[in-house]
């Protein structure tokens, strides 16, 4: 790790408001798209950014922020990686976000987010808290392989019943799909039908398959060559450097996966999703006028 002081925190994209209280990653997903040369990483990815003034930029951000909205987490980098078990940056902010009445939407792919179950809790009864897990293999030997560094498939489907039991709304990441890899109707109905189990609100896949840039190409393909070979020359005479690589099994997966969702009335539209993450209710404004 390496500490820094940062100049802001909360960013504004598309509607959504968010903030990356780290830069990097330890969970060694091969997939990661947060590794592309785009996002101008000027450290080595392993090499954990801890912008520890967050809490103290979110303070001020919230007390001037005049309309309440849901601050969201988790996008380019886990705000539960290994070193949140001891520098709890996430949690503070989390207090922030309740104290100021504010709604919280996070991803992740860790179980230690249940440290945090208690503060979540308030957060929803109070406000509004969103919790989205990534599922992307239901096999725990393929998970060792593709996520190496944190808790596995079964784990994260414990952490969206946990929610469940309180009343927190889940969301499940459903990608990226892995062409020749984790692209199989077993693994997709496998997963679909735990997500139907924990009763989740909705489902985000943006296709059967995967995209890749330069840099994480090349991760990804040297986990390819370490992990499955011969694997890689398949993808190159395939994909060659396309940047989104569907999957052959495609067709099939997408019509399964609109089946079961909207069978369990699940959402299963990305543009749904995020429409419902982003909606705070003004619940309590609503309550103040109804006492008057």
């Amino acid at each position: 790790m390496h500490f820094v002081n940062a100049k802001g925190i909360l960013t504004k994209n598309s509607g959504f408001t968010g903030m990356n209280i780290y830069r990097g990653c330890s969970h060694g997903c091969i997939y990661c798209d947060s590794r592309s040369k785009c996002y101008q990483f000027t450290h080595p990815f392993e090499d954990i950014e801890v912008k520890q003034n967050a809490p103290e930029l979110l303070e001020a951000a919230l007390r001037s922020k005049r309309k309440k909205c849901m601050i969201g987490t988790g996008s380019m980098s886990d705000p539960y990686m290994h070193c949140e078990e001891n520098l709890r940056l996430t949690r503070r902010c989390f207090e922030i976000i309740l104290q100021y009445g504010f709604g919280a939407a996070v991803i992740t792919k860790s179980d230690r987010i249940l440290q945090d179950l208690d503060l979540l809790d308030e957060i929803n009864k109070r406000a509004k808290c969103v919790v989205q897990i990534t599922l992307t293999t239901y096999d725990d030997e393929l998970c060792k392989i593709i996520e190496p560094n944190v808790c596995n498939t079964k784990r994260r489907i414990q952490v969206l019943k946990k929610m469940q039991e309180r009343g927190i709304p889940t969301v499940v990441w459903l990608c990226p799909i892995l062409p020749y890899i984790n692209d199989t109707m077993d693994n997709l109905t496998a997963i679909l039908n735990e997500c139907a189990d924990a009763g989740v609100k909705g489902i985000i896949n943006f296709g059967m398959g995967l995209t890749l840039r330069e840099g994480d190409r090349e991760y990804y393909y040297a986990a390819l060559d370490k992990h499955f070979p011969g694997l890689k020359e398949k993808y190159i005479k395939k994909y060659g450097n396309s940047y989104n690589l569907v999957s052959p099994n495609a067709k099939e997966l997408t019509e399964a996966f609109y089946e079961i969702c909207q069978k369990n009335k699940i959402i299963c539209k990305p543009e749904e999703c995020f429409q419902y993450i982003n909606e705070l209710p003004e619940k309590y404004e609503q309550m103040r006028l109804f006492d008057l």
